[in-house]
């Protein structure tokens, strides 16, 4: 093998260990992108007038108690996740770590539908009581976007 065959070669690997994060980082954008269309469907579907998700709603929705949660002592979903939702958090409930919830720390957040759907099925009741909307869920991954 020559030295121009080899160099080539390294140069191939080193070139797509560096695109890689970007690939990883494009399909996870447009998973988040295409969950947020999905919730955007939805809420068109619910309100004719919706106009697009919004950050300062998802933040109110993020860090504000919810009198009708199930129980007193996790009212918000800052309670588990934190006041800071780049840092990790911990469940109330169980004391185990949970993975920072905003997409800059965290970009695997909000990727896939099922997913999100699981945790949002389960927490919306939690916290709000009740299932979260389309809006209300947009919103929330809004915010945690921009954070």
């Amino acid at each position: 093998m020559s030295i121009r065959t080899l160099l080539t070669g390294a140069l191939c690997l080193a070139c797509a260990a560096a695109l890689a994060p970007a690939a990883r980082a494009d399909q996870n954008s447009a998973g988040r992108a295409a969950v947020l269309a999905a919730y955007a469907a939805q809420a068109r579907k619910a309100d004719p007038n919706f106009t697009g998700f919004s950050a300062a709603r998802g933040e109110l929705l993020y860090s504000s108690r919810h009198p009708q949660a199930r129980r007193a002592d996790i009212q918000a979903c800052a309670a588990c996740h934190g006041a800071d939702p780049t840092k990790p958090g911990q469940n109330a409930r169980t004391g185990r770590p949970i993975d920072p919830v905003a997409v800059s720390a965290n970009p695997k957040r909000f990727t896939a539908l099922d997913t999100t759907e699981k945790w949002f099925g389960r927490n919306c009741k939690e916290i709000i009581g009740r299932d979260c909307t389309a809006l209300e869920k947009g919103d929330y991954i809004t915010y945690l976007q921009s954070r």
